[in-house]
């Protein structure tokens, strides 16, 4: 039983994850945050500040902004995404995000960020995505 539980968990926080994404940054409802997200918000981002003001202030401004979750798996109370992402950067990137979830809040983020490189142009040409 201890297993569907955990599995359970993991499937609930995905939806969560994929749901609180889609809605503040491709629909950018700042209100998002207040449903999906939780104080104290832990960032491990290097260019971002803990606390989800900052999230607040970052999003209206995205232009052009997509997220493209192409790998998702969840273990516990953690969410990784693997992704395709526009308008973030200047050029595309890849991002792999993992999120920690509390009470069906996200609550801590960290963050790998890597330029797009097409597969023709990397070494063994396989696909970064």
């Amino acid at each position: 039983m201890a297993a569907n539980t955990a599995t359970d968990q993991a499937q609930r926080n995905t939806e969560i994850v994929l749901t609180a994404m889609r809605e503040l940054f491709a629909e950018k409802d700042i209100t998002a945050l207040d449903r999906y997200w939780s104080e104290p918000y832990v960032q491990h981002s290097p260019q971002m500040a803990n606390g989800l003001d900052t999230l607040r202030a970052v999003v209206p401004g995205l232009e052009g902004f997509s997220w493209e979750p192409k790998r998702i798996a969840a273990q516990g109370d953690l969410v990784f995404t693997h992704s395709i992402v526009h308008g973030w950067a200047p050029n595309p990137v890849v991002i792999v995000d993992i999120f920690r979830l509390e009470n069906g809040r996200i609550v801590e983020h960290w963050d790998v960020i890597q330029d797009f490189t097409s597969p023709e142009a990397t070494v063994t040409g396989n696909p970064m995505i």
